[in-house]
Formats: structure tokens, sequence, C-alpha cells
């Protein structure tokens, strides 16, 4: 059975105490939404696993929307259809029951990978999508300079690409999701021309990782780069990224196809 937090959170973090931003500064950017929509085919219904306050939910389809965190599922906007409390590993659906399936940021949350896919598959009848980070590119950004402690966090949660890979079998596809200068998705990457923004506490906490450093990191990390902005010298290094239109980081899609 999935161990589970007081709001019923089944990762690492307890989205009761940290999730309360998420609807907020965790909107679906349309460029990566146009992607992961794309890779889900001709599906008419899908089944959203992890699915939180919503991102990324297509709304010309129907959804079933899974999401164990109470806090999350709270926020969810009104037109949305109200999200199954259920963890991936153990799915209330019978076999086939959906044309496609999508977990979008969640993968690392899961308390069994393997589990959670296999999952995925039996109540599946066509691709499988997942929206991933691969953490052998996580230290390939600037953020890395500052506060090294958030990117091996971050590193050392997601699964190697080949072990999802693997756990999926069939046929699968691995596609790099650029990441636009003014995404709305406020993970990591999405600041990587707008480094102001980290030094909001509540964009920083809508990215769950954060709340998995110590106080002392996160302290040192914003009186670095405050004074990396006032000086220039942040510009100086890295100036360019304000005015470059994507950013290939870690960030990847994963489709699998069972034949």
């Amino acid at each position: 059975m999935v161990q589970r937090t007081g709001d019923g959170s089944a990762g690492d973090v307890d989205y009761g105490d940290i999730g309360g931003t998420y609807a907020q500064f965790r909107q679906p950017d349309p460029i990566i939404e146009a992607q992961i929509h794309r890779a889900l085919g001709d599906a008419k219904t899908v089944l959203n696993v992890g699915a939180g306050a919503g991102s990324y939910k297509p709304t010309d389809r129907q959804v079933t929307a899974v999401e164990p965190s109470r806090s999350m599922r709270a926020q969810r906007p009104a037109h949305l259809v109200e999200a199954i409390d259920a963890t991936a590993e153990d799915l209330p659906f019978p076999d086939k029951s959906f044309d496609a399936s999508m977990a979008s940021v969640t993968v690392h949350q899961w308390s069994d990978l393997e589990k959670g896919l296999s999952e995925m598959r039996r109540v599946t009848i066509g691709p499988v999508v997942l929206l991933v980070c691969d953490p052998e590119l996580m230290h390939d950004y600037w953020l890395s300079d500052y506060i090294p402690e958030v990117r091996a966090v971050e590193a050392g949660r997601f699964p190697q690409i080949s072990r999802i890979v693997d756990a999926l079998g069939g046929k699968v596809e691995v596609e790099p999701v650029p990441v636009p200068l003014e995404c709305s998705d406020g993970f990591n990457e999405a600041y990587y021309g707008r480094p102001e923004r980290f030094l909001d506490p509540a964009a920083r906490l809508a990215c769950s990782s954060w709340s998995l450093v110590s106080e002392e990191a996160v302290d040192r990390f914003v009186t670095a780069l405050s004074r990396d902005l006032e000086s220039g010298d942040w510009d100086r290094k890295y100036g360019h990224l304000r005015q470059q239109a994507f950013f290939d980081g870690p960030l990847r899609l994963v489709i699998g196809r069972s034949g």
C-alpha cells in the first residue's frame, strides 16, 4: 500500500504544506501543452494521473483525473471535472478503460515507478504520455551555480529516462521539450531568462524541490542572486538568456505505445 501524508499526498512532500500557490504559479504553458496534446493523438478518453490543480488537461476530450493530494484537488478550477482520490500505483479502473493516459511532472512522486507505469499501461488502450525531467541534464543550468542543492535534489528524485523506457515497454519515443522564455508553468527551468522570479518565495515554493533543501541554502541563494543582479554580474554571465526564445534543458516527453 502507498504511504500517504495527512493531505493525501503520496510522494516525498506534503502538498498540504507547500501546495497553496501551485494554481497561481503553475499555469499550463500553451507551447508545452500543444506538444503533450499532439502526443495524445486522436484519443477521445484520457486519464490524467497526478493531475494536480489541472495543468495540461485537454479540454476537447473526455478526461478522468486522479490526484491523491486534497490540497491540489481543492485548487482545481470549477470548470474542471472533480479529481478522483487515488494513486498511480492503484488505479481504480478496469483494464483498457481509456484511449490514452498522461502524467505531467509527477512520476518522481510515485513510491513505485514500475507499478505506476504498469497500472497506466493496464488501463490504457493507446499512448501513455509522460512529461518528465532527465536527471542527467539537471545541472546544465545556471541555477546550479547558485544553489546546487536544489538541482541535486531534483536529479535524485527523477528516475533515469532509460528506467522509464524499460518500464513502459513496447514502442517508446523520447522528445525534447523546449521551454519558452515566457513560460507560464513555474518549474525551475521556466525562469531561465527571468532570474528575478526566483527572489519571490511563493514562486520558489511552487516547485517542490525548494522545500527539500535547508533554509540556510535558500538564504545563501537569495543573498548571492540579489547581489549579482544588482551588480550586473548575473547579466554579464547569463544576460543572453533574457533574449533566448527557448531553453532546451532536462524536460522530456516520453510517449509509450503498446504496439
